[in-house]
């Protein structure tokens, strides 16, 4: 089974953008725990398994509009 999530920006948050910055922050490990952290505080209905998919750009996302959707497989 799969879960699709859509994460909308808002007037503070452009989710396109801050996701692009955290997977380019994640290409150092060492950055990675922080980011997560920052992410799914962000973004809590994710969890961090689904968060780490996205970030280390194991599942291909899409943009619509202003909002980011990913879909992940359920463990």
């Amino acid at each position: 089974m799969a879960t699709t999530y859509r994460l909308a920006s808002s007037s503070l948050v452009h989710t396109p953008g801050l996701v692009a910055w955290a997977t380019n922050a994640c290409l150092f490990e060492d950055y990675r725990p922080g980011i997560m952290k920052i992410m799914t505080e962000t973004y809590p209905g994710v969890p961090q398994t689904a968060m780490e998919q996205l970030l280390i750009k194991r599942v291909p996302f899409t943009i619509e509009g202003e909002t980011l959707v990913f879909t992940v497989e359920d463990n």
